[in-house]
């Protein structure tokens, strides 16, 4: 979008209002967030509140990949879809609720699982991706793939009642020259088929993914609009149960010293 394409209207004013009056963002910053162009992978339980919440930010263009349809098991946490929304596919009801809640974001559907062959080249045509998917091939594929094309990535996972959540950016170097860590720096290779349970196996509840979720949406927002401290090699876990947060720092693996936990 060109700087004319990017002016902010009358009604974008008054919608984007609790932003623009923020010194962190201001209308230069809801600017940035109307030019962002944004991939979710996945519009299921992270995805859902990824969705709504960039959605309402007014991320100027969301593309959604998922192949699935909508299911009654989903709606007790994938909270963009509704009961009408059964039975169709996940990208078009996500699709027709951010049509709802801001008609000012453009939406592009991509119906498909993605796969090696179009990974890169769907990729590069955002300027970040959110990982909200389900499987370890498809969290290592866009870990892998992002590093490649250059894009940031915000990944999360969620159990029964914890989570976690991280920000990627391993083709960048900190201040003092080092790369930063990438996914397989955290997990070098994926758990053994059949060792982690999925969530019909093992249960979820639904607010877990709403608090993951929405937190995966306010590291977007900071990152398009350069504000704070995004979670880049530190690791955000979170205890449901306990309502409690710890964060990990983690490095590269070429870098000598352990993970260091903070409270």
């Amino acid at each position: 979008m060109t700087q004319n394409e990017t002016a902010l209207n009358d009604q974008e004013l008054e919608r984007y209002a609790r932003h623009i009056v923020l010194p962190e963002i201001g209308g230069a910053g809801q600017q940035k967030l109307k030019r962002a162009r944004v991939l979710v992978i996945g519009a299921g339980g992270l995805g859902a509140p990824v969705l709504h919440y960039l959605a309402a930010a007014g991320i100027g263009t969301l593309g959604i990949v998922d192949d699935d349809t909508v299911s009654l098991s989903n709606l007790q946490r994938q909270v963009i879809h509704d009961t009408e929304s059964v039975g169709l596919p996940k990208v078009e009801s996500a699709a027709h609720a951010i049509g709802r809640i801001n008609p000012h974001v453009q939406v592009e559907q991509h119906v498909m699982r993605l796969g090696e062959a179009e990974a890169a080249s769907l990729i590069a045509g955002y300027d970040m991706v959110v990982d909200g998917s389900d499987n370890f091939s498809t969290r290592y594929l866009l870990a892998d793939t992002c590093a490649a094309v250059g894009r940031p990535l915000v990944t999360a996972a969620i159990g029964r009642f914890d989570g976690s959540l991280t920000v990627l950016k391993p083709y960048e170097c900190d201040a003092e020259g080092t790369p930063f860590p990438g996914y397989r720096d955290l997990f070098p290779e994926p758990p053994p088929p059949g060792l982690v349970p999925s969530c019909a196996e093992a249960g979820i509840v639904g607010a877990l993914a709403g608090v993951m979720g929405t937190l995966q949406a306010m590291e977007v927002i900071k990152l398009v609009t350069g504000t704070g401290e995004p979670l880049i090699g530190r690791l955000l876990l979170y205890d449901g149960l306990a309502a409690r947060f710890q964060t990990i720092n983690y490095r590269t693996r070429r870098q000598a010293g352990a993970l260091e936990k903070t409270g």
